[in-house]
């Protein structure tokens, strides 16, 4: 189960990584951009090598380019920071979401490579038209096995919806990483949670 939960996150992070495939897509109601994002997760996956080799390099260079615009990191990484991010200077807010966004590529790059026929379907989607915090929840389907929930939490911005967490198996990213950076930064404080992020990154990046 662990080991699904790593693939599935993986494809759910590579949603975000070619978030902006159309310019169209951040102003497109909610669910209709994530059914359009999931669709492009897995053509650019079945399409493209080096991305569905793990290549971190290849995932990377997507986020700075395209992911920007369309995901929010900084809420993403402020929540998973949790009340230690308002005491942090810009300076240190910068460099916990550049670390944060890199630890994502690097981890779950390699887990592209097991996506095969997996398909993306939406389930009922229940929002009023004036709610500006919603959750899209979707189902991966493959040839064998059960449906797999997949969930995204999107807010709406004045650029668009904007995706910044992920529900995988029941778990959101943000509380997950939450409870690891909270230890963190209660023993070493925002900086002694920089360092460690800068130190897994490199860690990881050794490996690639």
């Amino acid at each position: 189960m662990r080991f699904l939960k790593f693939i599935l996150l993986g494809l759910a992070t590579s949603t975000l990584f070619v978030a902006a495939a159309s310019a169209q897509t951040s102003s497109a109601a909610p669910d209709a951009m994530v059914r359009d994002l999931s669709n492009e997760v897995l053509n650019a996956i079945k399409a493209d090598k080096a991305l569905k080799s793990g290549d971190a390099g290849r995932a990377q260079k997507l986020v700075d380019e395209k992911v920007l615009p369309y995901t929010d990191f900084q809420k993403m990484t402020q929540l998973s920071v949790g009340p230690g991010w308002r005491n942090a200077t810009p300076e240190q807010r910068a460099a916990l979401t550049r670390e944060f966004r890199t630890l994502l590529v690097r981890t779950y790059s390699g887990a592209l490579s097991q996506v095969s026929d997996h398909k993306v379907e939406l389930r009922p989607f229940r929002a009023q038209p004036t709610d500006t915090d919603v959750i899209v929840r979707t189902q991966v389907v493959a040839s064998r096995g059960d449906p797999i929930q997949l969930d995204y939490r999107l807010e709406k911005t004045d650029g668009g919806w904007k995706i910044y967490d992920i529900n995988i198996l029941g778990v959101w990213l943000v509380e997950n990483y939450k409870s690891q950076f909270s230890s963190q930064v209660n023993s070493g404080g925002i900086d002694g949670l920089i360092k460690t992020l800068t130190e897994r990154n490199s860690q990881l990046a050794k490996k690639a």
